[in-house]
């Protein structure tokens, strides 16, 4: 059983296919009815108008509608695309078993506990016939596909065959109404319209399912005796033929498979059970550990079932339709009923070539799997399930081509799959061993392989070599050297499909794609939601695959979409152009030519063809919204301009590539002020003035106008604007003009219009207008504000601008391959700033609707520019000759004047590009390299303590200069060894604000606070020292030594103070302080130190009364020879008082004799010959169980991990 869907829900008692869709309809006990897509898995619908448990469903075969009877007594017709229930049909007085629609009538058929059939017209919403003549619950009741008969089973133990000829006559030439109407009686009492043709007896018990085989004239039953009965019939009689016997409970469901010889049953023994139809066997039992089966339901086309169950239901193929088949040059090998045979792809011929003996029994799923072809020797090695995997293999005699009668013994043998790896050679999988047996073509084994994979079939990967799978990997297996060559983490891999020059390779799965190179590198993951089926590649690199219902495409960089829309799966076996060569499920050959178009142009694009893009755009018929979108989401905004049509569309992708122009023009054409008030934003930041100047035009955007003209510094305009302002009576707009224009007579006149008198006497005053300040105090009577004294007043008036009128001056650059070469019409870049010039203001700016004009007449402003009847721009005309006339130029030859270098590469990138030191890296600001530089060469894990040493690398290997008021602050960097003499073009390495002899005044420090036992204060300075060597950068091989020495020196302090540390901290523990005090003398210490340290642990023991211990350091102490002489003092009396009585008090775990390294961690001894494991980086000890923990000591690495080692010097990579 291939189980192809399955759900969990409440006991399903209905199903139903949908005939043309992926559809499947349950009815549930619970009352629900469930539509699903079988194909995608997902739940569609669900209906619930039932009360009660819904016993029977069925769709129609033509219209969107499907038909239920339940418990309720109520059959219900249902609109699946109105999502409704149209009309309940009511008649039955008991629980209704099954209902199905008629294949040609309008009519329903309904089977009930009330012992009646129900015949019933849906158009016309009536009961048109009732069958009687079962006396118990009848549990079933259905059509004859093709003639006028219903079959009933009953719980009476008998199965019935009703002839309806005549209610069908009756339905296409009815009578008048009056003789329908004496009829109705007799036909409520069972008339004569539906009859009993034939009663079945035979079953013992109740009779549960009855159905009609498809094309013959055959019934199957099943009933509650446990037993399957085959009956016959013909236009006289019909008899029992043959019992099937096997079930062990009731006997729910028994059906004539669609399209197979076989019959299926189901029972409440947690079985399904498969039989052939023409022996009268068994072949195969499905079961389920506690769900007892109640319905099945065959697909009328597909090779597909359907059971349902105590707890959903499960959609499932009895058998693989997939033809085994093999690709050879122009030619694919493959099997089809009994007969190999082969198709020519150039003349699209078929031919027979052997007979092939049927594998095994009539087992289910025990078809052929695979087949591989040797060329050469004209050889075949069919693979199929028999036995738990065998495989046969046939020579093709030469003569045999087109006869296809040659039968011939082949030569046998058990394996998972079978292919040729070479000329006259095979390989045989053996599972059970893991071994791949390689035979010759006598079937005599060569050589033996053992696999590097527990492997569960293999594939060819070239001559020699092998795709192994596991269930979730595959690996790469060379034959000859029995090594690996490649391994690839992959999702369960079905097919494998090789590209024609075995440079990459597709592995597909039930629901994704793997693309990989030759060594199975990984190059791209595809997911679908629907099943893979099959692929092949085609000659422009494209994998084109199909999935249940598409063919499609991948491209190299993991980009796909759909070619073609399929309503049956095919399997692609070859691809010629835009030819696709197929194989069928019913082993037919076909072409399917597709158009390649989309995924050429895409594939163009991806590799940068641009001339190859331009011809496909003006000849091909691209577009689409889904294309737009790929072109926009691959950057290539400026392509997808030339696809579209709608200005909405067009005007976005313009702004999105920067095309001021063609934005324009989209904006002009769609006219809105959204579009006007983007385009403006845009272009301000490309610095198009004429353009910004014109959108705020159209938006009638005076304040932005205003503006714009102020930091242009065109004030000639900006004045215009004041009298703008003042005709469309905008007070506060006309102040800002004279505010920006610093005129302030006219800002005095402006406060005075408006009643701000105090306001403009001492404006006027302020500005040294006393003329106009007396006027008004006289005038007005304004009481005079007392103005405090000044020492030295200051004009308001806006700065000069940097940039005065015009546009930014722009690169010169060559125009894209896009631009120019795709418009069919070249247009002058200048016309929209000539509107922008010929705009005319009194139009534009509607002066003419102004109703009331309080601070001036228009007459008089228009009197007063009389000469400007250009419109206000003071364009005058000149006295040109005729023959002056001047082509309008392009924006970008306007300032085609500023030619600006041609970027050149950040030296931040030539000094990561040229190093492989992590502070260098560092320095450069590219922390992550710096990381990943530190984490594979000393194993760092912990960056934290490192972070403020990466930012002050970056920060002193950087200066930074200020530019002018409106520009950013422009980067310098910093190098090492820099001098005026060297060249401008060659770039030193970043400096560095550490260095070796910081280090050496550190370590001195650290000495120093050691002496003085100011322990924290010189654990501080070690570990700085540990944390800042990564980081440094030295010139000499033998500074790298010094280096490395000062780390091991470090680490030792640095061990040797936590321990101090730690026991400083240990009151109550007196063993555990005299351990850690011995364990400090074995550090290596300086001289000084090592004293120090040695005189402590000899104090510590002999206060604890370990003699002998103690004894033993003022031994070692006095062999350092001190030149303190109190310390040698000390040490005598200590041997003198311990020789009297040479023992310990306490047992410590330290043994002197044996020599020992301290564990950084736990702080016990490691003695020789003990396992350990260190710090790649300071080299620190610990115990086994430290590993794969942060260093304690160091505190940046990672114990016992993989590293290569410091690299601090331009020599170390030399």
């Amino acid at each position: 059983m291939l189980t192809k869907f399955e759900t969990k829900s409440n006991r399903v008692k209905g199903l139903s296919f949908h005939s043309k869709r992926p559809w499947i309809l349950a009815s549930l006990h619970s009352g629900v009815i469930q539509l699903w897509d079988h194909r995608m898995g997902t739940l569609i619908d669900r209906f619930d108008e039932h009360e009660g448990p819904v016993r029977g469903v069925h769709f129609h075969k033509s219209q969107p509608l499907f038909v239920s009877g339940g418990d309720d007594y109520k059959i219900k017709v249902w609109n699946y695309k109105l999502h409704r229930c149209l009309f309940t049909l009511l008649g039955h007085l008991d629980y209704i078993r099954t209902v199905q629609f008629h294949h040609e009538c309008p009519w329903i058929v309904s089977a009930s506990d009330d012992q009646t059939i129900r015949i019933w017209n849906w158009q016309s919403r009536a009961c048109i016939s009732v069958l009687t003549g079962h006396n118990h619950y009848v549990m079933c009741a259905s059509f004859h596909p093709k003639e006028d008969l219903v079959v009933s089973a009953s719980l009476d133990q008998t199965v019935r065959i009703w002839d309806i000829g005549a209610l069908r006559k009756k339905t296409v030439s009815p009578a008048d109404d009056i003789l329908r109407l004496s009829q109705m009686n007799a036909d409520f009492f069972g008339g004569v319209d539906a009859v009993v043709k034939y009663v079945l007896e035979g079953h013992d018990r109740g009779v549960n399912w009855a159905s009609f085989h498809p094309t013959l004239p055959l019934i199957v039953s099943g009933a509650d005796d446990r037993q399957v009965k085959i009956w016959r019939m013909n236009d006289t009689k019909a008899w029992e033929v043959d019992t099937l016997r096997g079930h062990v409970n009731n006997v729910s469901c028994a059906l004539f498979h669609a399209r197979q010889d076989i019959i299926v049953s189901n029972s409440e023994d947690r079985s399904i059970r498969v039989w052939d139809a023409t022996k009268r066997t068994g072949l195969h039992t499905f079961r389920r550990e506690l769900d007892r089966f109640w319905t099945l339901s065959v697909h009328p086309e597909i090779n597909l079932l359907a059971a349902g169950h105590d707890s959903g239901m499960i959609v499932f193929k009895l058998d693989r339709e997939r033809p085994a088949f093999s690709v050879s040059g122009d030619s694919v090998f493959f099997v089809k009923d009994r007969f190999l045979r082969v198709f020519e792809y150039s003349t699209q011929t078929d031919a027979q070539l052997i007979t092939i003996r049927r594998p095994g029994s009539h087992g289910l799923n025990q078809g052929l799997r695979t087949l591989s072809y040797s060329p050469t020797e004209n050889a075949v090695l069919i693979c199929s399930d028999v036995d738990g995997g065998s495989y046969e293999l046939y020579v093709i005699p030469k003569d045999s081509y087109g006869r296809g009668d040659t039968v011939q013994e082949a030569k046998k043998g058990a394996g998972g799959s079978a292919v040729f790896v070479a000329r006259n050679r095979f390989a045989v999988l053996e599972k059970s061993s893991n071994q791949v047996l390689v035979k010759n073509l006598e079937n005599e084994i060569v050589k033996k392989s053992t696999l590097p994979i527990a492997t569960d079939a293999i594939f060819y990967a070239g001559t020699g070599n092998l795709l192994c799978r596991a269930e979730d990997r595959v690996v790469l297996f060379d034959l000859q050297q029995r090594n690996v060559l490649g391994d690839l983490q992959t999702p369960f891999v079905r097919y494998v499909v090789w590209s024609p020059n075995m440079a990459s390779v597709a592995l597909l799965s039930k629901h994704s794609i793997v693309i990989a190179d030759k060594k199975l590198v990984h190059c791209c993951t595809l997911h679908e939601t629907i099943r893979v089926k099959s692929g092949a590649w085609d000659d422009n690199g494209v994998f084109i695959y199909t999935t249940l219902t598409h063919i499609k495409y991948c491209l190299p960089n993991g980009d796909s979409g759909i070619i073609k829309t399929m309503d049956v799966p095919v399997y692609i076996t070859k691809i010629y152009g835009n030819s696709i060569f197929c194989l069928d499920r019913e082993g037919k050959n076909r072409p399917i030519i597709i158009d390649s178009t989309e995924y050429v142009f895409k594939l163009s694009l991806l590799g940068k063809k641009f001339d190859q893009v331009m011809s496909m755009i003006k000849n091909s018929e691209l577009c689409g919204q889904a294309m737009i979108a790929y072109l926009q989401q691959k950057g290539f905004p400026q392509v997808a301009l030339y696809f579209v049509k709608d200005e909405r569309t067009r005007f976005n992708l313009a702004l999105e590539c920067g095309n001021i122009e063609k934005a324009l023009e989209s904006a002009k054409k769609i006219d809105e002020k959204d579009h006007w008030y983007r385009l403006g934003v845009e272009a301000l930041r490309q610095g198009n003035t004429g353009i910004v100047e014109y959108a705020y035009q159209k938006t009638k955007n005076f304040e932005r106008l205003s503006f714009h003209y102020l930091i242009t510094g065109n004030l000639e305009k900006l004045s215009k604007m004041m009298r703008i302002a003042e005709v469309k009576n905008d007070v506060m707009g006309q102040f800002h003009d004279a505010l920006y224009l610093g005129d302030i007579r006219e800002r005095v006149k402006i406060l005075e219009n408006t009643g701000h008198l105090p306001l403009a006497y001492i404006t006027a005053t302020v500005h040294g207008l006393d003329d106009i300040a007396e006027r008004i105090a006289v005038e007005h009577g304004v009481n005079i504000p007392h103005l405090p004294k000044v020492r030295k007043p200051a004009l308001l008036i806006p700065p000069n601008p940097v940039l005065c009128a015009g546009d930014w001056p722009l690169l010169m650059v060559s125009r894209g391959i896009f631009e120019g070469g795709l418009d069919d019409t070249v247009r002058g870049g200048n016309d929209d700033y000539e509107d922008a010039a010929d705009a005319d203001w009194g139009e534009g700016f509607e002066i003419d609707e102004v109703d009331k004009i309080q601070n001036g007449d228009i007459s008089v402003l228009e009197d007063e520019h009389e000469e400007n009847e250009e419109g206000g721009w003071d364009l005058e005309d000149l006295d040109l000759p005729p023959d002056a006339d001047t082509p309008k130029t392009t924006s970008n030859s306007r300032s085609s004047v500023f030619v600006a270098p041609a970027p050149g590469m950040p030296v931040s990138q030539i000094w990561v590009q040229r190093s492989s030191l992590a502070a260098e890296h560092a320095a450069c600001g590219d922390f992550d390299t710096a990381m990943r530089l530190l984490s594979r060469q000393l194993g760092l894990r912990n960056f934290s303590p490192l972070k403020s040493l990466f930012i002050d690398l970056y920060m002193g290997s950087h200066t930074y200069l200020r530019a002018f008021t409106s520009a950013p602050v422009v980067s310098v960097a910093v190098e090492r060894g820099w001098s005026e003499s060297t060249s401008p073009n060659v770039r030193g390495p970043p400096a560095l604000v550490f260095n070796f002899s910081q280090l050496d005044e550190q370590l001195k420090a650290g000495y120093k606070a050691t002496t003085a036992g100011k322990f924290s204060e010189a654990l501080r300075h070690f570990l700085a020292i540990l944390h800042t060597i990564p980081l440094i950068v030295v010139e000499t091989r033998r500074e790298v030594d010094e280096v490395k020495e000062l780390i091991i020196i470090v680490k030792e302090y640095v061990l040797g103070l936590k321990m101090e540390l730690k026991r400083k901290e240990l009151k109550d523990n007196p063993i555990r302080h005299q351990e850690l005090a011995a364990y400090f003398t074995h550090c290596n210490l300086q001289p000084p130190h090592t004293r120090l340290a040695l005189m402590n642990a000899m104090t510590v023991c002999y206060k604890a009364q370990n003699l002998s211990t103690a004894a033993n350091f003022a031994r070692r102490l006095l062999e350092t020879n001190p030149s303190n002489e109190n310390q040698a003092r000390t040490a005598r009396q200590v041997l003198q008082a311990a020789e009297k009585n040479m023992k310990d008090s306490a047992q410590l775990n330290y043994d002197f004799r044996n020599p020992f390294v301290v564990c950084g961690a736990t702080h016990v001894p490691i003695y020789r010959g003990q396992r350990d494991v260190t710090c790649p980086y300071c080299s620190a000890h610990f115990v086994p169980s430290q590993q794969g923990k942060l260093c304690t000591v160091c505190d940046l690495s990672v114990v016992g991990s993989d590293a290569s080692g410091l690299r601090c010097s331009p020599s170390q990579t030399r």
